[in-house]
């Protein structure tokens, strides 16, 4: 019996909100805006991009989070995390950092950087509930430890978690939600497929170009982010001479979710009790 796989349409596509977030870094805010609010289990997605200092040299000072995670991926430039626990690195252009919050942790990310190109992307990743109180850990790769897919056609596909089909698998290990991030490129024409579990949510954000999703072809424009229908596969072609793009998954955890500034857990309580817990000293 042959099984037919159902590609991913494209359900809805925003442009983002411009912000600013930490001491006065520009941003484009794509999940959690009025607008999209989040796409269970992610929380928050922010694409941040600027040569002028003034617009990012403030970073982000020391803030507490509690409950998910925090993935950062530079496109350019070079970011200075440090945090209460006594964890230090730099992130630099090609590199992710994938933090779990976890139970507490009170970090800083500041630009290692006075002028030049700063660009890239925060992504916050929900935790279940029963996970929400682990301990806090690191995942950080370096652009060199990102695997490349290469294909024949010039397609390249970096991967950062998940499995591509052909096999290439990310340096990012993540039971929680099981998440699939890879950074696309492709030329005019050429189509990438990825098949998913049929749960999952998925969401592409098109960096450079623009391109045409499932088998509707319908248009993601430059800097807009695509939500997609349910499906077992992503099916995209380019649509401009050179284009690049992100391609997010996972699974929901279709919990609660009571959001607090910096803390996100299932209920009110938990948050103040978050609250309370950082004000005590005890992340």
């Amino acid at each position: 019996m042959w099984l037919v796989m159902k590609i991913k349409e494209l359900q809805s596509q925003i442009s983002g909100v411009n912000t600013s977030d930490g001491d006065g870094v520009n941003m484009t805010r794509l999940i959690g805006t009025q607008q999209l609010n989040y796409i269970d289990p992610f929380l928050l997605l922010d694409a941040f991009g600027s040569d002028e200092p003034n617009d990012y040299i403030g970073g982000f000072p020391s803030h507490p989070h509690r409950g998910f995670e925090t993935v950062t991926y530079l496109l350019a430039g070079k970011m200075r995390h440090k945090d209460n626990a006594g964890n230090e690195g730099i992130i630099e252009a090609g590199g992710v950092q994938w933090m779990t919050a976890g139970k507490g942790i009170v970090h800083s990310e500041m630009p290692e950087q006075e002028d030049g190109l700063l660009s890239g992307f925060q992504l916050w990743v929900n935790l279940p509930a029963m996970d929400k109180m682990t301990e806090p850990a690191y995942q950080e790769f370096s652009k060199a430890e990102i695997p490349i897919e290469r294909w024949e056609n010039g397609t390249e596909i970096r991967v950062i978690t998940g499995s591509t089909e052909r096999g290439t698998q990310g340096p990012v290990k993540n039971t929680y939600v099981s998440p699939l991030f890879m950074d696309v490129s492709l030329k005019s024409g050429q189509a990438f497929q990825q098949t998913i579990d049929a749960d999952d949510n998925s969401f592409i954000y098109v960096i450079d170009g623009e391109l045409s999703i499932g088998e509707e072809a319908q248009l993601l424009a430059e800097k807009n982010i695509g939500i997609l229908e349910r499906g077992d596969q992503i099916s995209v072609i380019s649509k401009t001479n050179q284009s690049r793009f992100i391609v997010i998954s996972a699974k929901p955890l279709n919990e609660p979710i009571a959001r607090g500034g910096p803390f996100v857990m299932n209920s009110e309580a938990e948050v103040q009790q978050a609250f309370a817990d950082y004000r005590n000293g005890r992340f």
